[in-house]
């Protein structure tokens, strides 16, 4: 089941963050140069594609950012090629910050709020952006269920709290992630899901790993648009080849077998 993507983000020669990260399913550096594409810059880029007559896509992803008039014309193109393709699904990571600091621009924050999330039909936000998106706060459960709620009310119909402060039932080896899904039924009425995940952790720090997550549920939700908790990776059966034993590859364990 082939589909056509769109990806328009940050871009870097070496490593993986941005698009790089996002087409191939991470390094960090401590310099960075290179040009911070405009409107105008983004605009020729995609009158080449729109010569090209390439411009027929079922998905749109987009992330880092650092230009107000970037973002802008990023509406204006999700805008046109839903026009053409009505079922397009644009996926925003609407990145501005973390831990309680931006790393974009402030002037940033209204675009994202009023321009860009209204279009996003799947929104990645982690729990300092979607405080920044709604003005408010989250140090409950509770809160974090109202801040999705708001966030649907804002246009996407899937929203995915990437990663949260919460406290995990499971310790603090664990973090706490939230999926909600607003889907529309044939009769008009609507039905919501929603989804706590208790991730484990790994006590290291990567870049780029936000990029691949949403690049990855993006894939998933060409699989299942419809069902929150298997494009999150969750419920999904293995298949009978990954359920036998490896019997040679652990032929070492079995004969020499570490203690613990």
């Amino acid at each position: 089941m082939e589909c056509r993507v769109l990806s328009i983000q940050s871009h870097v020669v070496r490593g993986y963050v941005g698009n790089k990260s996002a087409h191939v399913p991470t390094a960090g550096y401590a310099h960075w140069k290179g040009q911070v594409l405009t409107a105008e810059e983004l605009n020729v880029l995609y009158e080449g594609i729109k010569l090209n007559n390439v411009n027929h896509y079922d998905y749109v992803l987009t992330g880092y950012s650092r230009d107000v008039s970037f973002l802008e014309m990023v509406v204006d193109i999700v805008a046109e090629l839903k026009k053409a393709n009505p079922s397009l699904v644009y996926v925003c990571d609407p990145v501005m910050g973390d831990h309680g600091a931006m790393y974009v621009p402030e002037m940033l924050l209204p675009v994202y709020r009023d321009k860009v999330v209204p279009v996003a039909d799947l929104l990645t936000p982690n729990q300092f952006e979607a405080e920044l998106l709604t003005g408010r706060k989250m140090k409950t459960e509770k809160e974090a269920i109202e801040i999705l709620d708001l966030l649907h009310q804002m246009g996407p119909g899937t929203v995915v709290l990437t990663s949260t402060d919460l406290p995990s039932k499971l310790g603090d080896q664990f973090l706490v992630a939230f999926g909600s899904q607003r889907l529309v039924k044939p009769d008009g009425t609507s039905s919501n899901q929603k989804i706590r995940m208790d991730i484990p952790k790994v006590d290291a720090v990567f870049v780029g790993t936000g990029d691949l997550f949403a690049a990855m549920l993006l894939a998933w939700t060409h699989h299942y648009p419809k069902d929150l908790k298997r494009l999150l990776g969750l419920g999904r059966d293995p298949p009978p080849a990954q359920l036998e034993l490896r019997m040679v590859q652990s032929k070492a364990d079995i004969e020499d077998p570490a203690l613990v």
